[in-house]
């Protein structure tokens, strides 16, 4: 399929290019740069609403942790200036282009708002969505409109730009985001917990999470993806590692870290550096990012695939191996993983004090075991798979159908005709 794109440079030049899709009937795929165009349902449109070039920081005050900028504007230019001014975007994004096989720092600010995308500091700092503070946007009748303001006591009625966050273009086409910032750690430390099985490191996780200590990260990594980590403190354990971030002020931090480790009984402590670097592992999910020549897959018999080879991917940027990202209650993270080892063959780890799973998998018929293994108790999201699988299942997890009505009628609200990125979340909505 030949596909047309329309690039912006301006809200109106967008909304004239949505209202040209209306007057023609032509449904747009509402994107950035890309990096995050394999997440979701596959787009079968003829027309690209591309945003990148909407593209600058239009107002930035450190003073009252503020940040606006345009929709297209990379995370490579906002995070460099976040950090000259020791601040951040507390949310920690993932950058999931290396997941696709495209280079690292691609992805824009819109698109992290809109893919709703957030780190391992999640269960200290909230997701995305509590981050976001204001937007303007073209709706689907090819409206510009903006909602929300620069300070949380300004906004009133519906909260639309919380709303933004994880539509994933299907409502909005964001053309400016204003976003909250907060101050950066001075210093991290990482405490490691060596052999814990998957059981225990959650009940450990769970621990430090309770604990008055104030726990930015919590982590589980089992033996064979330990043994991916490019960090030496991490991967040179030679088993299973199980990891609590502590950030903060320098004093804080090693008064807190002494008084941890003693609790947990931790192995060993990782210094900054090397701190900064696992952690961006687990956020991006590196362990099972995609190289260009795997080795072969074993499958089938009691064999199942080498820790080098485990979560490796080739082929259209998408990888070999399926990958899953479940969302489940914390107490039943490792009960959940043992079933999905059983069923599956499958590399895992986890996040969020056990309750967000990584899962990487061959098996292209897993989507109906993943789904049943949960029963309920959580959510799975189909995050890497080829084109033809991620149109014939559910990418997202299915709603229950009081769910889906009000989804429908959100969308017929901001998109009555369908023109922003149709079926990207769920078919015929």
């Amino acid at each position: 399929m030949t596909v047309t794109t329309f690039k912006p440079e301006t809200a109106e030049q967008a909304a004239e290019a949505v209202r040209w899709a209306l007057s023609e009937g032509e449904p747009l795929d509402v994107a950035g740069t890309g990096s995050k165009r394999e997440l979701g349902r596959p787009m079968q449109t003829a027309y690209t609403l591309d945003l990148s070039g909407l593209n600058g920081v239009v107002a930035y005050e450190p003073e009252e942790l503020v940040l606006t900028a345009r929709a297209g504007t990379p995370m490579a230019v906002i995070l460099p200036m976040l950090a000259e001014k020791r601040q951040q975007l507390a949310f920690e994004p993932q950058d999931p282009g290396p997941l696709f096989g495209r280079p690292a720092g691609q992805g824009t600010l819109g698109g992290v708002l809109a893919c709703g995308l957030a780190g391992p500091r999640r269960i200290s700092a909230g997701s995305a969505r509590d981050h976001a503070l204001g937007m303007e946007g073209v709706n689907g009748r090819g409206e510009v409109y903006k909602a929300g303001g620069k300070v949380v006591k300004n906004v009133t009625g519906y909260d639309v730009p919380k709303l933004m966050a994880g539509s994933f273009g299907t409502l909005t086409a964001l053309t400016e985001v204003t976003v909250k910032v907060l101050p950066a750690p001075e210093d991290t430390r990482t405490l490691l917990l060596a052999g814990r099985d998957d059981a225990a490191a959650v009940e450990a996780l769970t621990r430090a999470m309770q604990s008055p200590h104030e726990v930015s990260g919590a982590a589980h990594l089992p033996a064979d993806v330990a043994a991916r980590s490019g960090v030496r403190g991490v991967s040179g354990i030679g088993g299973a590692v199980t990891l609590v971030r502590l950030e903060g002020f320098g004093p804080s931090v090693a008064a807190r870290v002494a008084a941890l480790k003693e609790e947990l009984g931790a192995d060993a402590v990782l210094d900054r550096e090397e701190s900064l670097a696992v952690w961006r592992e687990i956020r991006d999910v590196t362990f099972f990012g995609p190289l260009p020549n795997p080795p072969p897959l074993r499958r089938g018999g009691d064999e199942s695939p080498s820790p080098a080879s485990a979560g490796e991917g080739r082929g259209g940027g998408t990888g070999e191996h399926l990958l899953w990202k479940l969302s489940v209650p914390p107490a039943d993270g490792a009960r959940i993983a043992g079933a999905i080892r059983d069923r599956l063959d499958a590399a895992l780890y986890f996040d969020w004090a056990g309750g967000l799973l990584w899962v990487a998998t061959p098996s292209p018929d897993s989507a109906p075991a993943i789904r049943g293994l949960l029963n309920g108790s959580g959510h799975a999201t189909l995050v890497r798979a080829p084109d033809d699988l991620r149109a014939s299942v559910e990418v997202f997890q299915p709603l229950p159908e009081p769910l889906m009505a009000l989804t429908r009628r959100v969308k017929d609200g901001f998109d009555p005709r369908g023109i922003l990125s149709p079926g990207r979340m769920y078919a015929g909505v």
